[in-house]
């Protein structure tokens, strides 16, 4: 079936030229704007956020602690056998299960980011607080419904590709929550920016209404006719055992949680880091949000042909490695001050190390996922990755405060270590097939 490997294996390189073919895929477009719909709400329960809460006199420590509203991220493996096994009335028969359950997401998104913009952070930070909560829930949920899709619609030869179009689409959605959302707020009032991008989810609704509906496994074209108890231990019991019998599943989990930990810790506090070294609203879209995103692309199609041509564990250690690196440069600017070329060196190099990890994780994680318990297995995956963007990283600004930023970006450099050390236990536990493979071949 379309995605399903149960191994955990680490998938063997392919050629160039069959690699390229595979981004021709009309497939590829559809992954790529749907990619889009999940980094847009993403980005606002996150540096966005922070922007503003700095921007109207927050704390330091006050933001980080809003990074606990990304909770839904870190628990979305608890409600995602709900989007593999129950049908929305009317909706599911005319779009298919991934479908229905991506649309009912994406209309109340609307609603929630809608409902963002009317909160005051600086009077009343609960209420903002509440609707970060309530845009993270529904975010989670929409990208349950969507990386399944992908997952299933594509072969495993495919999972390298589509997770480089997830990621351009991605980082697209970035530019718009990030750039422009930070650029518009020098200008008009933050109601009015998030009735834009309340508006800008309508791209991820017409991307899923184009897309074409893979084919359901067998115990959801029955599943009608399955008992209830059934059911109920195949939506919810058997997908976890399913990935408990691999080999070394601990230690993938473990890989999974500390991979982008020190990346996601420095990230929380980036914003309010340009803001205290005097860069203006402009200066941070356009660095960061614009050039930096970019830079991510360019990393995100360096990951992925670096995948095609290497192999998953060469390109995931250079990402890692690059990653980590790349937070030293952090704390060099934090010793210059003030300095715009300074400041798109260390975000270019930052962003395009992120990007190249990036797409070797995504590929990695999509070729973990069997096919008949995609939603649950993937939401479980990303659901460790999101605890330390989320509970561990809301300490980051206390951490901040303590150290200073020269110290603290140092700090997070160090947390990408076990990450690495995990990495090259999985390469032990699954070693790359010898040779080129019959695709390649």
């Amino acid at each position: 079936m379309a995605g399903e490997t149960t191994s955990g294996r680490i998938p063997a390189r392919r050629g160039w030229r069959e690699t390229l073919a595979v981004y021709l895929d009309r497939r590829m477009l559809v992954i790529l704007l749907m990619g889009f719909s999940s980094g847009l709400p993403l980005l606002l329960t996150l540096s966005t956020l922070s922007y503003w809460l700095a921007k109207v006199g927050v704390d330091k420590t006050a933001i980080g602690l809003f990074a606990l509203v990304g909770i839904p991220y870190s628990f979305k493996f608890v409600w995602a056998p709900v989007l593999d096994h129950l049908r929305i009335p009317i909706l599911t028969k005319r779009l298919g299960r991934r479908r229905s359950w991506a649309l009912a997401a994406q209309g109340a998104l609307i609603l929630a980011i809608l409902a963002m913009g009317m909160t005051d952070p600086a009077a009343d930070p609960w209420w903002t607080a509440l609707a970060a909560l309530v845009i993270a829930f529904f975010s989670a949920t929409q990208d349950i419904a969507i990386d399944a899709y992908r997952i299933e619609v594509l072969s495993e030869a495919e999972q390298g590709a589509g997770a480089a179009a997830t990621q351009v689409g991605y980082r697209l959605g970035l530019i718009l929550a990030g750039a422009g959302a930070i650029a518009l707020s020098d200008f008009i009032g933050w109601p009015a920016i998030f009735a834009l991008l309340a508006g800008a989810v309508g791209i991820g609704m017409i991307a899923v209404l184009i897309a074409p509906e893979p084919a359901p496994p067998a115990d959801w074209v029955a599943g009608e006719r399955t008992p209830f108890m059934v059911r109920l231990r195949q939506a919810v019991i058997d997908p976890f055992l399913d990935f408990m019998r691999r080999r070394g599943w601990l230690v993938i989990l473990a890989f999974v949680f500390f991979y982008k930990f020190g990346d996601a810790v420095g990230g929380v506090m980036a914003n309010p880091f340009y803001i205290e070294l005097g860069f203006t609203g402009v200066e941070i879209a356009s660095v960061s949000k614009v050039f930096g995103v970019i830079m991510t692309l360019l990393g995100v199609a360096a990951g992925g042909l670096m995948v095609a041509r290497y192999g998953l564990f060469p390109t995931l250690l250079a990402g890692g490695i690059l990653q980590a690196a790349a937070n030293l440069l952090y704390a060099v600017l934090a010793g210059i001050g003030h300095d715009i070329l300074w400041l798109g060196i260390v975000i270019g190099a930052d962003n395009f190390a992120g990007g190249i990890g990036s797409a070797a994780f995504v590929a990695y994680l999509s070729s973990l996922c069997n096919v008949a318990f995609t939603g649950t297995q993937y939401a479980l995956l990303t659901s460790f990755m999101a605890i330390g963007r989320t509970a561990l990283s809301s300490g980051a600004g206390w951490l901040a405060t303590v150290l200073g930023w020269p110290a603290f970006f140092i700090a997070t450099t160090f947390l990408a270590v076990p990450g690495l050390l995990l990495l090259f236990w999985l390469a032990r536990l699954y070693p790359a097939p010898a040779g080129p493979s019959p695709a390649a071949s």
